[in-house]
């Protein structure tokens, strides 16, 4: 028999994009009910204020209105809950509908629905609200000034929690010995998401059954049932049915659980008619959780020779106005756990306080404290250079974990599975030609070319788990995946998995994952996800989980297929089932391979069992839950050459390098794209993303002044890899959806420093690196 070319690790196009490229996708806002009515909330102007009153008559009459409903209406709902819960943890109340007070600006107070989009949104302009506007705080580091306005009775000073890790003693010791600390202050600014589609939901109750089913744009839609069903409307879970249908990104703001598609489920079952809502832009901007928000006082020790003996970082982090769903793990257990890097450093220590704000709720963005703990470590690294006048890369060198391939225990609780830094970053060096470089630069210098090189060598934990531990730190689900898999009579397969798709193309790999197990061709093999009538109770989608996690899921279930496929087999053949092994498709006699039986004649028999093994029941059908023993450890190394224009200030990206190490890949140019789109990400937040308030007011509310990355700010990437498998998984693959985000940002920033070097500058603590800003630093290095 022919061998079955294997199609795992093969760069194969994705199967979902020619439906996304040709326009016959379904979104939410694509779902189609009768008798539909639209939704529009009311929300604060006020980032601080008291409600006095809502007057409701005059929007009632507006023709076309169903209904509206208050914060007061809502009789017998609860707060939204914090799924991470830390030791002393400040709780607030966060009511769907606000009812006492606005605590940041796009705070729902009301929602009207009519009948249209346009009767609603008309409407909801006629609700009157008398305010009693109060003093605000924006500024992370404010927030717990005297004198600053109280945000939530149950939290004093603003101040949500306090959360250390590491041996303070033993890093008073090291920075005692060290020949040089380095100290500088680091901001990590807040970003918005700004995924392509908005938000979006649609809530429908069946008055026969008393069934809700909610379509949403969620990455875990058993979390959004759970968390809405059980901790806020108290609906019993095997009621409620939750779908994700086609989703246009996320980047982990659509992970949470929100007012709207909360508010709307609610509401459907008090008017008895469909509710839907989608967020507008300007919506998006103000209620969408916002991401990173960090301000920090960092300082590193080193010896004589470039070596690190010592870690200090005092964090403030930003909260918003409440605690959305996974907040408090953000800036503690995904940042300061990730502070060790891919250094050997003796001795750290970090302290995190997390403070309330009058300002949108932050939570997890693409990366979700890693990049925040990669940007410090790699500022700090260059500025240990730059004081020592070592080489940025010399001094990388000299720091990093040698080689490892079964677990490195760090100084801030986390175990490394596997890692090979200095390979990486050598071969970043080969691409780079990196002397050559160097040459021409001082050759630039001379022209009076501000011309600058970045470096970053970073590491990422992905795969959070297991479930034990977690739920030890304060999670409050758990973080296993599942995955089921179905073989029809006639051999199809359809694979049921709890991870969930937004981008990552998983009915692609997924399949490949499959068709590569089985020997069967990939357009045999369905996916369903995203849907808690269909799927098994699974986690969805985030923190680089997918292949890793679900897709070993569905590793598992496939051998439990292949196990009891043997079986069926040895039963038609008059073999001994031990006798039995499965390659190229098909059960065979080992060592006899024209002794066998093909998979499809296999799966018939599962379900016509006439000739079938006493004792073993029919049918061909396997569920998997894969709980992993530890994180996996993605890392790399990236490089990023700048050209500063003296005249404007503005930062051009001349090239820019990466080698990325994911362990085993299962589609390359997938992993490419990741790659490609986290880069830009990082680059944006780099030069020109930001979210600024001005007393409580979101200034960059919108694409008018909010600027994203665009295709002419960035040159064509030059990529590599270097594959270092986890032993973690069976597959041994360790995530990459977050790589790019994390690595690129501090490239870079060490870039534009480097850049501007020869006028004094060794240190920029904020960002983004607008042409504005840098000019300004320019300006003042030459006074």
């Amino acid at each position: 028999m022919a061998t079955v070319e294997r199609v795992l690790g093969k760069s194969i196009k994705r199967r979902e994009d020619p439906r996304f490229i040709t326009g016959r996708g379904t979104y939410v806002d694509d779902v189609k009910l009768p008798g539909t009515t639209w939704a529009a909330f009311v929300r604060s102007p006020h980032a601080h204020a008291r409600i006095k009153k809502i007057d409701t008559a005059a929007a009632l009459k507006h023709p076309g209105v169903v209904a509206i409903f208050t914060g007061k209406d809502m009789t017998g709902v609860n707060s939204l809950p914090c799924g991470w819960l830390l030791p002393e943890l400040k709780v607030p109340p966060h009511m769907p509908l606000a009812s006492d007070a606005a605590r940041c600006v796009g705070d729902p107070v009301a929602i009207v629905i009519a009948e249209s989009h346009d009767a609603a949104e008309d409407a909801a302009e006629k609700v009157k609200v008398t305010w009693e506007v109060l003093p605000a705080v924006s500024a992370t580091d404010k927030a717990t000034a005297k004198g600053s306005t109280q945000i939530h009775e149950v939290a004093p000073s603003n101040t949500a929690f306090t959360w250390q890790i590491g041996d303070a003693a033993a890093v008073e010791t090291a920075f005692r010995g060290a020949a040089r600390v380095v100290k500088k202050k680091i901001v990590n600014q807040r970003l918005v998401a700004n995924p392509m589609e908005p938000r979006a939901c649609l809530a429908s109750y069946d008055r026969a059954t008393g069934d809700l089913t909610l379509w949403v744009t969620s990455q875990n839609p058993h979390v959004h049932r759970l968390l809405m069903c059980a901790f806020v409307l108290g609906i019993p879970e095997h009621k409620v049915r939750v779908i994700a249908p086609d989703v246009g990104g996320a980047f982990g703001s659509k992970i949470f659980l929100y007012n709207e598609e909360t508010i709307c489920s609610w509401a459907t079952k008090q008017i008895k008619r469909p509710v839907r809502w989608t967020s507008s832009r300007r919506e998006a901007f103000l209620t969408d959780a916002h991401g990173r928000d960090h301000v920090t006082e960092a300082e590193m020790a080193f010896d004589a020779q470039g070596k690190i003996v010592g870690l200090r970082v005092k964090t403030i982090a930003n909260m918003g106005a409440y605690l959305s769903t996974f907040a408090p793990a953000v800036p503690t257990y995904l940042y300061a756990t990730l502070l060790n890097g891919v250094y050997t450093i003796p001795a750290i220590h970090a302290h995190v306080t997390g403070v309330f704000t009058n300002t949108t709720p932050v939570d997890a963005y693409r990366g979700a404290g890693r990049p925040e703990a990669a940007y410090l470590l790699e500022r700090m690294i260059d500025a240990g250079a730059a004081a020592l006048k070592l080489d940025p890369a010399d001094i990388r060198k000299k720091n990093f974990i040698p080689k490892f391939e079964n677990g490195f225990q760090t100084q801030v609780a986390l175990n490394y599975d596997s890692g090979n830094y200095a390979a990486a970053f050598d071969k970043l060096l080969g691409m780079l030609d990196y002397k050559k470089f160097r040459s021409e630069q001082q050759a630039a210098r001379k022209q009076g070319r501000l011309l600058g090189l970045g470096f970053s060598t970073y590491i990422e934990a992905c795969s959070i788990a297991p479930s034990k531990v977690v739920g030890s730190l304060g999670a409050q689900a758990g973080l296993y995946e599942s995955g089921k898999v179905r073989v029809h009579p006639t051999g199809g397969i359809t694979v049921y998995t709890g991870s969930h798709s937004h981008g990552q193309g998983h009915e692609t790999t997924f399949s490949q994952l499959v068709a590569d197990e089985l020997g069967v061709p990939m357009e045999s093999v369905e996916i369903v996800h995203g849907d808690t009538g269909a799927i098994p109770f699974g986690m969805g989608t985030y923190g680089s989980r997918s292949g890793s996690v679900g897709g070993t899921a569905l590793l598992m279930s496939l051998q439990k297929i292949k196990e009891k496929g043997k079986k069926i087999a040895a039963h038609l053949l008059e073999a001994s089932p031990s006798d039995i092994e499965y390659t190229n498709g098909q059960f065979q006699v080992k060592g006899f391979p024209g002794k066998a039986v093909p998979f499809g004649q296999v799966a018939l028999t599962a379900y016509v069992p006439h000739n079938y093994p006493a004792g073993l029941e029919p049918g061909l059908e396997e569920t998997s839950f894969y709980d992993p023993s530890n994180f996996c450890f993605p890392f790399g190394a990236h490089a990023c050459v700048v050209e500063i224009d003296r005249d404007t200030g503005q930062v051009k990206i001349v090239r820019y390098l990466a080698v990325d190490d994911v362990g085993n890949v299962m589609n390359p140019m997938i992993v490419d794209g990741m790659v490609h789109g986290g880069i830009a990400q990082g680059v944006g937040q780099a030069l020109c993303e930001g979210a600024v308030y001005d007393d409580g007011q979101l200034v960059t509310g919108s694409m008018m002044d909010y600027a994203l990355p665009k295709a002419d700010m960035l040159p064509m990437y030059e990529t590599d890899r270097t594959v270092t498998p986890t032993l973690v998984n069976p597959l041994g693959v360790k995530g990459a959806g977050e790589t790019g985000t994390i690595a690129a940002t501090p490239a870079v920033m060490n870039a534009v420093v480097d850049a501007l070097a020869p006028l004094g500058v060794d240190h920029i603590e904020t960002m983004p690196l607008t042409a504005g800003r840098v000019w300004t630093i320019m300006q003042s290095a030459k006074r």
